[in-house]
């Protein structure tokens, strides 16, 4: 049963690791990523649908974008929802495909994405603390119900904090990793 415990905190933090970089994949960086464009939704025949499942998205140059919609008629729809998504980014369309140059980043901006990427981090820390603490809160449960050992209890509680250093390790290395990839030119 404790073994369970340990291995579905290992699991529920492992997903707040995947959610991270998914979240950080969506902040700007000077160079252009297919990955921007993930939270922008169209209003597709009335049904919010992500871009990337209505378009083509593409990477040409190291600055520029290409959205070229599957379903030509909502080029403009595509169009309006990348505008609306406040990505500090310009579109154009040609009737058929959207070109998007990324410009380049002040350095204020850039100070602004760090700040975005930490408190991204900091959420996560959150969740896996969150992790930790029903971990062990099930854990003491089981102890009061007599399945535990007060010792056992210690050593699985010991094996949980050491789970959750490992991953806010893991959460400080990749927002180290992001904050480098913003700030550099």
């Amino acid at each position: 049963m404790s073994e369970s415990i340990l291995k579905d905190a290992k699991q529920k933090m492992g997903k707040s690791l995947d959610n991270l970089n998914r979240e950080l994949a969506t902040i700007r960086t000077g160079r252009a990523n297919s990955n921007m464009l993930d939270r922008v939704m169209v209003n597709y025949y009335g049904a919010p649908t992500p871009v990337n499942q209505l378009a083509g998205i593409a990477v040409p140059e190291a600055r520029m974008l290409t959205v070229t919609p599957y379903d030509k008629s909502s080029v403009d729809d595509v169009l309006k929802a990348i505008q609306q998504a406040d990505l500090g980014v310009n579109p154009t369309s040609d009737g058929t495909m959207i070109r998007i140059t990324v410009p380049q980043l002040t350095e204020e901006r850039r100070k602004e994405f760090v700040k975005d990427a930490r408190k991204e981090g900091e959420n996560a820390k959150v969740a896996i603390r969150n992790v930790r603490r029903e971990a062990n809160d099930e854990l003491k449960r089981l102890e009061k119900d007599g399945e535990l050992t007060e010792d056992d209890l210690r050593s699985y509680s010991d094996d949980v904090q050491q789970l959750t250093d490992k991953h806010i390790n893991e959460i400080d290395a990749i927002c180290d990793e992001k904050e480098k990839d913003i700030m550099s030119v």
